[in-house]
């Protein structure tokens, strides 16, 4: 009976230190260990009473520092990507792509978060850690006012990243749920290379 008696005793005491949420050491892990990243992902937006918007799905990759690829494959074609040094966004229906450097695209946005350099703690303001759904969750907050969202949240699975949610200043959500992940990949270099097609017009810096 003592026995048990103790190993309960010893249960309680410990328990806490297992179920806490610890989502900012998962992000700072994350971002310290992975240096390329490929995954697929659903996206969905939704407004501020929670209709759902757009709906979208696509693969990404990513290397540090400031190298990423987002492909937006359903239903629309879309495309963004980064040489570290521009970034272009393609727009397939409209035959349309934008460029601007990349100190001026990146900065606080949610790409920063993923792909930028050890820039973290400068850009993003880490407020909080809870655990939703099975995940470690870590909320942070763009220093930058002018970076268009207000809070982005990542949660993580055994420091696995499985999802990010996005609040823009207009109130509007879009969270991205990733899957097939592969950490630390070889990515060819021309990955993240563009050259924009024939016809197409081009904006920008």
């Amino acid at each position: 009976m003592l026995k048990i008696k103790i190993a309960i005793f010893v249960t309680m005491l410990i328990t806490p230190f297992f179920t806490l949420a610890d989502g900012i050491s998962s992000l700072k892990r994350f971002y310290d260990e992975t240096h390329a990243m490929q995954a697929d992902f659903y996206q969905v937006v939704t407004d501020k009473k929670g209709q759902k918007i757009q709906e979208v799905y696509g693969a990404m990759q990513l290397k540090r520092p400031n190298k990423f690829r987002w492909d937006y494959n359903k239903p629309f074609e879309q495309q963004i990507i980064s040489d570290g040094a521009q970034v272009w966004l393609y727009d397939t229906e409209l035959a349309q792509v934008t460029v601007r450097a990349l100190s001026k695209a990146l900065g606080s946005s949610p790409a920063a978060l993923l792909a930028g350099d050890d820039s973290l703690e400068k850009n993003f303001k880490l407020v909080n850690t809870f655990r939703k759904d099975n995940l470690e969750w870590v909320s942070t907050n763009p220093k930058d006012l002018d970076s268009g969202f207000s809070k982005i949240s990542l949660g993580f699975k055994a420091d696995i990243l499985q999802e990010m949610i996005m609040i823009d200043s207009f109130g509007q959500q879009t969270k991205i749920v990733f899957s097939n992940l592969i950490h630390n990949p070889v990515i060819d270099p021309k990955t993240f290379l563009f050259k924009a097609p024939k016809g197409v017009d081009v904006v920008g810096e």
